[in-house]
């Protein structure tokens, strides 16, 4: 059964993607820790970050460190935070969060997103994602 992510990728499910490439999708969290909160997730579906190939999670950190910068530009945060933790979604993914405190990193403060609040993170990072030149924006 495809998880989640797979369904949102594959446009069965709708989800606020805001970068799409041939190997990994990035989409606002619809439960941010904080505002602008996102995941990078593979297109393939793999359940345990151990089990990428290196080129892969090579990859999905380097789209984590784009999405950091807009959102550094966007949100203007203290820090962007990265965690994968792997529970929640049989599906590698990385949180890459805006935060202005450790407090900031704990899935305690995640909350159901509104709909109209993560239409605007996703379309603040489509514009810092546009104005960093980067194609892959969705």
């Amino acid at each position: 059964m495809a998880t989640i992510f797979s369904r949102i990728i594959a446009g069965e499910i709708p989800g606020r993607i805001i970068w799409r490439d041939d190997v990994a999708v990035v989409m606002v969290d619809i439960r941010p820790i904080h505002h602008g909160h996102c995941l990078v997730v593979p297109i393939a579906e793999v359940d345990h970050w151990l089990d990428l190939d290196a080129a892969t999670r090579a990859h999905l950190f380097e789209v984590a460190g784009v999405v950091g910068q807009a959102q550094m530009a966007a949100f203007r945060p203290a820090r962007v935070g990265l965690m994968i933790a792997g529970f929640e979604v049989p599906h590698v993914h990385v949180h890459v969060i805006p935060m202005e405190s450790m407090a900031d990193i704990s899935f305690a403060n995640a909350r159901p997103g509104v709909d109209a609040e993560l239409d605007a993170a996703a379309e603040a990072l489509r514009a810092e994602l546009r104005e960093l030149n980067r194609p892959e924006v969705a």
